[in-house]
């Protein structure tokens, strides 16, 4: 277990519990044996293991002492309003309950992600240097890779693939799938983030990765039966998205988002348990699709 899988563990932990006790905490420490070795987490390693989380993650381990020693985080909303910190504490939390219970490994599904191990890590690399990378990218439709230099400007998971978003050789801002990487290599050369670069801006109007369309974004007012408004109350299409409406039988929810071909993708998965109620271009779009979709099967 490597350090980062420690330090996780703890923050979880008291996160979990609000506020705990150093012997609760090494006697969950000592029971998760996979961990621990049945070892208990001693005082000075706690210690030692709450200024590394600080200085790693600015998170700041506080003790209560009135009414017992207890120990909890005082800056939550450090983590909670960091989505990139928030989602790796949460993914490793998972790592770890999954490591914990390896022998439930047979009822356990997850995902694979085809390009996460691949070239993820170069491209990281190459980001906090800011170097250029030579890919070699092979496009779907093509039976053969092209090789040319990328300035990456940012990562984002979507749709359990990792994708790349870089300039390129032809003055092109472009996003690349990594699992369409053939080749990955770091050079000398480096270059100028530009100032105003910001990855959540730039893609905040879009639904997943597709860019460059000159698609606008604009208002999109779109209906949930009764059956589906919950699921779309608990895990909204897009940051933007909030309810108009509850009727009851239905529910009205908008969002601002530029309407590519992927956002029109996700709405026809839901099939006649969301309606699009405008603007009216998206209705004509949908609409054309369901009749290319119908005569297919028709």
């Amino acid at each position: 277990m490597n350090q980062l899988q420690k330090y996780t563990w703890l923050i979880d932990t008291i996160r979990r519990a609000g506020k705990i006790s150093h012997k609760d905490l090494s006697d969950k420490w000592e029971r998760n044996k996979d961990l621990s070795d049945c070892r208990p987490l001693h005082r000075a390693t706690f210690n030692r293991w709450r200024d590394a989380i600080f200085e790693q993650f600015s998170i700041i381990i506080d003790c209560q002492k009135v009414g017992g020693y207890l120990y909890y985080i005082a800056n939550p909303e450090d983590i909670d309003e960091d989505k990139l910190k928030k989602w790796m504490l949460d993914s490793f939390a998972v790592g770890n309950l999954i490591g914990e219970n390896l022998s439930l490994k047979g009822r356990i599904i997850v995902d694979e992600i085809p390009s996460g191990r691949d070239h993820l890590t170069t491209i990281l690399e190459a980001m906090k240097e800011n170097r250029v990378v030579n890919i070699t990218y092979r496009p779907f439709n093509k039976s053969h890779g092209y090789t040319f230099p990328i300035e990456p400007y940012c990562v984002k998971l979507f749709e359990n693939r990792w994708y790349v978003l870089a300039h390129n050789n032809r003055d092109e801002v472009k996003i690349y799938g990594l699992d369409r990487l053939e080749d990955v290599k770091v050079t000398e050369d480096t270059y100028k983030l530009p100032k105003d670069f910001d990855a959540d801006s730039f893609f905040s109007t879009a639904y997943g990765v597709v860019i460059g369309y000159n698609i606008k974004p604009e208002r999109i007012v779109i209906r949930a039966n009764e059956n589906h408004k919950h699921y779309l109350k608990s895990l909204p299409l897009h940051f933007s998205q909030r309810m108009i409406e509850d009727c009851g039988e239905y529910a009205d929810f908008e969002l601002y988002l530029s309407p590519t071909y992927d956002f029109v993708m996700k709405l026809l998965q839901y099939g006649s348990m969301i309606e699009v109620i405008s603007p009216e271009s998206l209705r004509k779009t949908m609409k054309s699709w369901i009749s290319e979709m119908y005569d297919l099967y028709k």
